[in-house]
């Protein structure tokens, strides 16, 4: 698995779903890359003050590509994040990451890739369904459009993270392979 396997085609003239799902596409291919082919000594490596890995990252964004198509097609979470009690321990993710494969990190995420791209393909970005997100506060509702750029947002921020910590690693920079 690499960078590779995550499709990608040109859109420049698509509507906003489609402009959305290339944007993070995009986004998901340069988080590939930038985290793809290291070992695990590589992954688990920390840059001080901070204590975020790479296996970290990976395995965050595993969860928030399951969690926020979960939401979106109104779903309970799947394995191996229905297991999890996250009150309280949103960190199980991070921290676990340093002890796991890196293939099993990187077959992870890449699953839960796959699993986003196809239900989102399903359920489309037009708005569609309202989501109720917090059961105490009614008012907090988002649509799939929202949740779908909540998503781009995740991956641009730890894209910007990955990009930092890959160049630590091994020197490794830009925005995509040459």
């Amino acid at each position: 698995m690499d960078w590779t396997d995550i499709p990608l085609t040109e859109c420049l003239r698509g509507d906003e779903a489609e402009m959305l799902q290339f944007a993070l596409d995009r986004v998901r291919r340069q988080f590939a890359w930038k985290t793809g082919g290291l070992d695990a000594e590589q992954l688990r490596r920390q840059h001080p003050p901070s204590t975020m890995t790479l296996a970290g990252l990976i395995k965050h964004l595993a969860f928030v590509e399951d969690g926020f198509t979960a939401l979106a097609a109104d779903q309970p979470l799947g394995p191996p994040w229905d297991v999890r009690d996250w009150v309280g321990n949103d960190e199980w993710g991070w921290e676990s990451a340093v002890t796991d494969d890196p293939q099993e990190l990187y077959g992870l995420w890449y699953g839960s890739v796959e699993r986003s791209r196809t239900a989102w393909a399903t359920m489309g970005a037009d708005g569609g369904l309202d989501v109720k997100v917090d059961d105490a506060d009614p008012a907090w509702i988002k649509n799939r459009r929202r949740i779908l750029i909540d998503l781009l947002e995740e991956y641009l921020k730890h894209t910007g993270h990955a990009d930092v910590l890959r160049e630590a690693v091994d020197g490794l920079s830009g925005n995509d392979p040459r």
